[in-house]
């Protein structure tokens, strides 16, 4: 378990669903006042975010913001969608952005 200190305010659960042509992979994320638990599973959850393994690796790359991708339908968000824009905090930002290498 993790603790980030920018969201110790938050409280939720997350199940990320990756696919790759007929097979998806579900990681369940719950973040409880900072303390974050991820386990390579799934569950019931707060906000479920489903992407391709493409999309989802651009994602965590921080070469694709995954708000941009839902608006452009590459992910689909169902449930709080305020909790994918808390974690995408956690990933990194494109190289070209202000302040990063």
């Amino acid at each position: 378990m993790e603790h980030v200190p920018f969201l110790e305010k938050a409280r939720g659960s997350l199940r990320f669903e990756v696919v790759e042509g007929r097979q998806t992979d579900r990681w369940l994320v719950r973040v409880d006042k900072g303390d974050i638990d991820v386990k390579h599973k799934g569950g019931n959850a707060d906000c479920v975010v489903r992407a391709d393994r493409k999309v989802f690796e651009d994602v965590v790359g921080g070469r694709v913001n995954a708000f941009a991708a839902t608006l452009r339908g590459q992910i689909t968000v169902d449930g709080d969608p305020s909790l994918l824009v808390l974690l995408q905090r956690l990933l990194p930002g494109p190289s070209d952005a202000k302040g990063r290498p």
